[in-house]
């Protein structure tokens, strides 16, 4: 979702400034196709030093958008030069020493400096330009000779400095308040992801605390009763108490991946220790506890699965695990085999049960099933789950041995945050 709306902003922004870089433009070429002609006609400059002078002129606000020093100094010498290629006679007639082009340029010019680099950048056009103005007169004195002259050119500079003021303190206002507001936005985001860590920061310590509080407590309690069981129970055969013993080395195992899946939960920065022990290498010693359960269960590996990836190892003890749990729960008095074969490119894992002698609730996609698949589909392999022809069911999983975007720190994460 931040993606999204990040990759949404930023088109947005890109759209926007070519609209306004094509306006920029639009107005540059409009404003040199009327400078061209009024330099010419009306002040009697030659047709190439207008076409020279126009292009500085009325090119300098589009140069200033990425080289604003180069533009300001291109505009002072044209807007200098520009009203001393007049004759008497016309400036009588004409506005000097800016004409419309000129002053709409000076404009654009002081505007675009102020609005994308800065007010205080913006400031030496404007200063730079009207101290030109107010020089020209002194250069040409010739021209304020007629009467009525130096009215004119009185009320011009006075307006050309009025709106190119007025154009500044805009363009310095706006290019503030948008800076403003999008420093605001940037703080809205950054509070809002802020809260939104708090809130799972808060979630993963309260599911910390119910997890230490009751499950954990009570596996302590199951854990401390099934050792004590022969002393506490003189009668019971030898037999019992080697089950009351399994039990609690099975409580003591699953103990352990609680208090490792706590640390990860009590851990903002998951630098917790998250790598698991068990892999291929423990299947069998997994089998014998579920053999210790009362349930047949067939074991077969075979092929180099030591040289898989620790992911791979890693997955494949904790998907036949999760299907002999299934077994047990759903399949009472089922035999179960269990066939692990690996090679150079993937390792196959199968656990299945036969029919079970008394019926059950049909299964579910639950949680085990989901999980298995993620933890399968997150290495790239392959996964199925199905009843068999004979009334069984099936646990298939093929997992690939070359994980070139896989680590086992993913893996780990995920199996962490799993119940033991």
């Amino acid at each position: 979702m931040a993606r999204s709306r990040q990759r949404t902003e930023r088109v947005s922004r890109v759209d926007r400034r070519t609209v306004a870089f094509a306006l920029l433009g639009t107005a540059v070429v409009v404003l040199y196709s009327v400078f061209v002609p009024l330099q010419t006609v009306l002040f009697d400059t030659p047709l190439p030093l207008s076409f020279i002078l126009g292009a500085a002129v009325c090119g300098a606000p589009l140069l200033a958008v990425n080289r604003p020093r180069t533009a300001i100094a291109l505009f002072a010498v044209a807007a200098v030069a520009s009203p001393l290629f007049v004759s008497i006679a016309d400036v009588a007639a004409s506005p000097w020493p800016w004409s419309v082009p000129a002053l709409l340029s000076f404009v654009l010019l002081v505007g675009v400096v102020t609005f994308r680099h800065g007010a205080r950048l913006g400031a030496f056009p404007l200063v730079i330009g009207s101290l030109a103005s107010l020089a020209l007169p002194l250069l040409r004195q010739d021209v304020l000779a007629p009467a009525g002259v130096a009215a004119n050119v009185t009320a011009n500079l006075i307006v050309t400095a009025s709106v190119v003021l007025a154009t500044y303190l805009i363009a310095a206002l706006t290019a503030g308040r948008l800076r403003v507001s999008e420093e605001l936005t940037k703080e809205r985001e950054h509070s809002a992801l802020e809260e939104s860590r708090r809130a799972l920061v808060e979630e993963r310590t309260r599911i910390a605390r119910e997890l230490h509080d009751v499950i954990a407590h009570s596996m302590s309690v199951i854990q401390v009763q099934a050792s004590t069981a022969r002393y506490r129970l003189p009668e019971i055969d030898p037999t019992a108490a080697e089950e009351f013993d399994s039990i609690a080395a099975t409580a003591r195992s699953s103990l352990t991946e609680m208090r490792r899946m706590l640390g990860v939960l009590r851990t903002e920065d998951q630098t917790a220790d998250l790598a698991p022990q068990q892999r291929i290498d423990d299947i069998p010693a997994l089998v014998d506890t579920i053999r210790r359960a009362g349930v047949t269960v067939g074991l077969e590996i075979t092929g180099p699965v030591a040289d898989a990836p620790t992911a791979v190892q890693i997955a494949t003890y904790r998907i036949a695990q999760e299907a002999l749990s299934n077994a047990v729960r759903h399949a009472h008095g089922a035999a179960v085999t269990v066939r692990v074969q690996a090679d150079a490119a993937r390792v196959g894992l199968r656990v299945r049960n036969a029919r079970p002698a008394t019926a059950d609730e049909p299964r579910s996609g639950g949680h085990g099933l989901r999980g298995m698949r993620e933890r399968v589909e997150l290495l790239g392999g392959t996964f199925t789950a199905s009843p068999t022809p004979d009334g069984g069911w099936e646990v298939s999983a093929t997992l690939p041995t070359a994980l070139p975007a896989v680590d086992a720190t993913a893996d780990t994460t995920a199996d962490t945050e799993e119940n033991p």
